[in-house]
């Protein structure tokens, strides 16, 4: 793992009371290259990872959102894509995926399709943080009934397209959402209908 450790002080703090979690560190091909602590890879200027971000829809081909929990360190009570996370070193994304999402949501996909991947650099000026990612994509449906965990969101809904345009207009997103949606758009309109 590199030697080099958070600088702020907020970042040490939170990297000090949570367990320390190891992200993959990819190259430019998205080949993994070692491991690294999550926290300490979001720093400036960061460092290539591995990540995943899914996208559910209902039988009525709405989007289901997560506002993010407002105690999360990155990118608190925001609106963001059903779930997204990094999978752990060795742990495929598909499973990670799956995993993570019924870990937040308390609801496990009940189609899970991959939509292929999106590499990023998105500073995040609320918090500092960076977001340099290898992001695999993924696409389903969802028909369990929501149960959020508090620690991770905040609130959820299932919207139109229409909606979501509405929504991201008056409300603030993730730095990385409008990246991964586009980047899903193909796999997305395959599950939820050229509406999308």
């Amino acid at each position: 793992m590199p030697e080099s450790r958070p600088t702020s002080l907020a970042a040490e703090n939170v990297a000090a009371a949570a367990p320390e979690i190891l992200l993959e560190l990819v190259d430019d091909e998205g080949v993994t290259i070692g491991t690294a602590e999550k926290h300490w890879a979001h720093q400036q200027p960061g460092h290539l990872h591995r990540a995943f971000s899914v996208f559910l829809f209902d039988k009525q081909g709405r989007l289901l959102l997560q506002r993010r929990a407002l105690g999360k360190y990155h990118s608190p009570g925001v609106w963001s894509n059903t779930c997204c996370g990094h999978p752990y070193p060795d742990e495929p994304p598909f499973v990670a995926a799956a995993r993570r999402t019924a870990e937040e949501l308390g609801a496990a996909p009940a189609l899970l399709c991959s939509a292929g991947t999106v590499r990023y650099d998105l500073p995040d000026e609320a918090t500092g943080l960076i977001e340099r990612e290898w992001n695999h994509l993924f696409v389903g449906l969802v028909t369990d009934e929501l149960r959020p965990h508090p620690d991770e969101v905040d609130s959820t809904r299932f919207v139109t397209a229409q909606e979501l345009k509405e929504l991201q207009a008056e409300k603030p997103f993730s730095v990385w959402f409008s990246t991964v949606f586009e980047a899903a758009l193909p796999g997305i309109r395959e599950i939820a209908g050229r509406g999308w």
